[in-house]
């Protein structure tokens, strides 16, 4: 197998990423200096045309804004991106719910994930356990999505719920929103995984970058599905 990269030293740049999977290469911001992250921004944005980059600083964004005037950065989901010059055609459908307010950084990067990979994306936040009749209100338009993105802290009970509710899969990611002995997602992570309800498959805390690539996956296959059903 030929191994295509770009060497940068600090950095391989798989430049041959989207042939082999059909997604890009996407940045981790967090942790990185300046110099490493300017120079991976402008090499993507050279190589693909586009950049995308998750768990992003407001430093990061000026940072990359500099030499990259086009560079976007959305705030509650710490999403820095360069998105392509043409508009990117969104299809599918993805429901991204959350528990409570608190959860939306998370479902952010999961739903911003998903609408860069080309995911049509319907928001439903703040319909958590504790009053479920904002759920059960949304029943219907949850039902019709290809797949479900949960998105909760605390308990973490609403991926039980959800399952229970809708036939198609559902993506559960913990949250670490809680108190102590929630111990940063940990409980929310345990209940998840250990739900009797069925078609729920989970991520790692936090990680809304993992679900909404998931999330894409199975959404690009109930397309490829209808499209060849109604052929």
């Amino acid at each position: 197998m030929k191994h295509e990269y770009e060497e940068m030293g600090f950095a391989k740049i798989d430049t041959e990423r989207k042939r082999r999977t059909g997604f890009p290469e996407v940045v981790f911001c967090e942790g990185k200096t300046d110099e490493f992250l300017a120079s991976i921004y402008k090499k993507m944005v050279e190589d693909e045309g586009s950049a995308f980059g998750t768990r992003a600083t407001e430093h990061q964004y000026q940072l990359i804004k500099k030499i990259l005037p086009a560079a976007e950065y959305d705030k509650v989901g710490r999403i820095l991106k360069v998105p392509p010059k043409e508009a990117i055609e969104q299809e599918g459908l993805i429901a991204v719910c959350t528990a409570g307010t608190a959860d939306v950084p998370v479902a952010e990067e999961a739903a911003q994930t998903a609408e860069y990979f080309g995911g049509k994306v319907e928001r439903i936040y703040d319909v958590g356990v504790s009053g479920i009749h904002r759920l059960l209100s949304k029943t219907e338009a949850i039902q019709k999505a290809n797949c479900v993105i949960c998105v909760a802290g605390m308990e973490g009970a609403l991926a039980s719920v959800m399952g229970g509710l809708v036939a198609n899969p559902i993506i559960a990611v913990p949250t670490s929103v809680g108190y102590g002995a929630s111990f940063h997602g940990l409980s929310a992570l345990l209940t998840m995984i250990n739900s009797c309800a069925n078609g729920i498959s989970v991520v790692n805390i936090d990680n809304g970058y993992g679900a909404g690539y998931i999330a894409t996956q199975i959404n690009r296959l109930a397309v490829r599905g209808n499209r060849n059903h109604d052929s």
